[in-house]
């Protein structure tokens, strides 16, 4: 395994979401199979929860009725945010998953090596191919000293964040250890888990020690547990230490995760809202960290609050033990047990209002507001920021924060997960009229000219290529659709352009694609006409989408290349198919400025044939003998 080359992993477990999941089942549909070939595969329902008319309704029963038909678990609307409850009742020690939500990388929390990626990657998987993908760095990230009062485990990850930035831990798998490790249950070790994605991480993984083992004990799956630790001699690409006690709290500013600052440098900054939650920071621990702080208090007028938990078994504790009325009495709005605010489900702040969170991203219009200011940081400052009506160090309280402990025992209650039947050959799946066809692209060319459609800088995210929100999202099963938002918050013109110009090229910056794992982001262009994508560099998973829906993920051999083009300029590529073959650059020329670049790949020599082949479905027909 040498890092760099290309290796094939054979997967326990596949997740899927609602929002990427109605892609990856239409997909495995494609290839053939009769049932789910992985240990277990599960289907959450916790994205696309807002019911304002019939489409995720429809989406709901139709992945509902594949998972009956084909094998896997479903996790009813409610009962849960996949990381979140997969954690508690599905993690297994030692196990490999892959996902098709960027932040499946929390299961390694307890042990396990989890990767997020596109729904094409899990159907795959889930068809009996191993996941294929280049042998990572691994990274040692050892944790010594003792957090000072009033910083949590989202302050380490943060300030991982500001020391290395969001393209860090591209290629790399992070192992966390050192004599601090045994401060962190294991929620709190899955906070800094998820937001490994923000580092750009193929994954994050934690031991599975005592921690871990009283966590399964107290979900009574003591049974699943087992003892997990790097041997004594093992080697690592690389070593970094974070010492605790050096820690302040921190918070991400607008308009990316890795825009870090102390909390203390911007306190005082105005605020409109308040929301503590999703897949990261909302167990029972840190829902009452919350509650303490605000117990006996208001939040701030003209301020709004409101917190997901992040499970049902969650919101049970919080009911139990007096969580929820503490907070409610303060006066906040509890949400629905679902991702809700992060994926811009509801609570979307007012026009240019600032909201802070104790999400996982900040990426412009995320929230559901194309204006949004939004803030990431800890439940502490979270709660702190409540009760004063601006950001705040919650070391101004004045006091020591509140103890506050996980459960011993939590309150079990599997009913929300629906287990296939026994006779599942008799499954009638319901199709509305919201889910559509898989995208399949045509044969590539060798000769490839277009006009640049659009030109964008560094650290295009996935929710500026295809937005999130309560409009858009419920048209995850439907390409045509959905494509007609494609860069609606960058360039509302987009879109016209790209039909009047009979499709095009797409020119981004450094690390274009970085965040989630919606291959939708790959498929509306291409629906559009989008021929070719060329960039600086490729985030991992925005490559890999790219690749099986047929379009050339090219890159700058120099930034003179990229310099030197400008929006509307005609671009032809030529031999463009040899070039894949055996992997050595092409010559594009700029025929509005008479001027030729180079451009090569930063692909494997499978992903080069997935393209000559027109895409991931086709390449996995032909070697499936599945016919067209």
């Amino acid at each position: 395994m040498v890092p760099g080359e290309e290796i094939a992993i054979k997967m326990d477990q596949a997740l899927l979401q609602d929002a990427t999941g109605t892609l990856a089942w239409l997909e495995l549909e494609q290839m053939g199979v009769v049932t789910v070939r992985v240990k277990q595969a599960t289907q959450y329902v916790d994205h696309n929860i807002l019911q304002t008319g019939f489409e995720n309704a429809d989406d709901h029963l139709f992945l509902q009725g594949m998972c009956a038909k084909y094998g896997a678990v479903y996790s009813r609307a409610g009962n849960g945010i996949s990381h979140w409850a997969h954690m508690e009742r599905f993690d297994v020690p030692g196990h490999t998953m892959l996902g098709c939500d960027s932040h499946t990388c929390q299961a390694g929390s307890t042990g396990m090596l989890a990767i997020g990626a596109g729904g094409f990657e899990v159907a795959a998987v889930m068809a009996g191919e191993p996941y294929r993908l280049r042998m990572p760095h691994v990274v040692r990230v050892d944790l010594v000293g003792e957090l000072p009062r009033w910083c949590s485990a989202k302050d380490i990850i943060l300030d991982l964040l500001w020391r290395f930035g969001e393209k860090w831990g591209k290629e790399k798998v992070l192992e966390y250890g050192g004599p601090a490790l045994e401060q962190f249950t294991v929620p709190e070790r899955g906070t800094i888990a998820n937001m490994g994605a923000e580092l750009g991480a193929t994954g994050s993984v934690f031991p599975s020690d005592g921690m871990t083992e009283r966590f399964f004990r107290a979900q009574k799956r003591h049974d699943a547990w087992k003892p997990l630790t790097p041997d004594d001699d093992a080697v690592y690409d690389d070593r970094v230490e974070v010492d605790l006690s050096e820690l302040e709290p921190l918070i991400a500013c607008p308009p990316s995760p890795g825009n870090v600052k102390p909390v203390a440098e911007v306190a005082g900054a105005d605020v409109t809202q308040v929301a503590v939650g999703s897949s990261v920071n909302s167990s029972f621990r840190d829902l009452s960290m919350v509650a303490e702080i605000l117990d006996g208090q208001r939040v701030y007028p003209g301020l709004s609050m409101a917190v997901s938990p992040g499970s049902r078994q969650v919101l049970m504790a919080c009911l139990l033990h007096g969580v929820m009325t503490k907070l409610i009495k303060a006066g906040v709005r509890e949400l629905e047990v679902a991702c809700g605010p992060c994926i811009g489900m509801g609570f979307a702040p007012p026009t240019t209002g600032a909201s802070v969170r104790t999400f996982n991203r900040n990426f412009p219009g995320r929230s559901g507001t194309a204006d949004d200011r939004v803030y990431l940081c800890s439940p502490e400052t979270a709660a702190a920021t409540a009760l004063k009506g601006v950001i705040t160090d919650p070391r101004q309280l004045g006091r020591r924060p509140p103890s506050v402990k996980e459960l011993a025992t939590y309150p079990i209650d599997d009913s929300g997960y629906l287990w296939p039947p026994r006779h599942r050959a008799k499954v009638e799946v319901y199709r509305g009229p919201n889910i559509g066809l898989v995208p399949i692209p045509g044969d590539l060319q060798d000769v490839i000219e277009g006009e640049v459609l659009i030109k964008v800088g560094d650290g295009i995210s996935t929710d500026h290529i295809l937005p999130g929100g309560a409009e858009i999202l419920p048209l995850r099963s439907n390409i045509p659709a959905i494509a007609e938002h494609t860069f609606e918050y960058v360039d509302k013109t987009f879109v016209p352009r790209a039909k009047a110009k009979g499709g095009g090229l797409i020119v981004g910056g450094d690390n274009y694609g970085q965040g989630s794992s919606r291959e939708h982001a790959a498929a509306a262009p291409m629906h559009l006409g989008v021929k070719l994508v060329l960039a600086k560099s490729f985030a991992r998973m925005h490559r890999d989408n790219l690749v099986n829906f047929g379009l050339p993920p090219l890159v700058f051999a120099d930034l003179g290349g990229y310099d030197g083009i400008a929006q509307g300029d005609r671009i032809r590529v030529a031999g463009l198919l040899e070039g894949l073959r055996t992997g050595t650059p092409v010559t594009a020329e700029n025929l509005t400025k008479g001027t030729t670049f180079q451009l090569t790949y930063d692909l494997s020599s499978r992903q080069r044939e997935i393209l000559l082949q027109g895409g991931g479905i086709r390449y996995l027909q032909k070697g499936r003998g599945a016919g067209g």
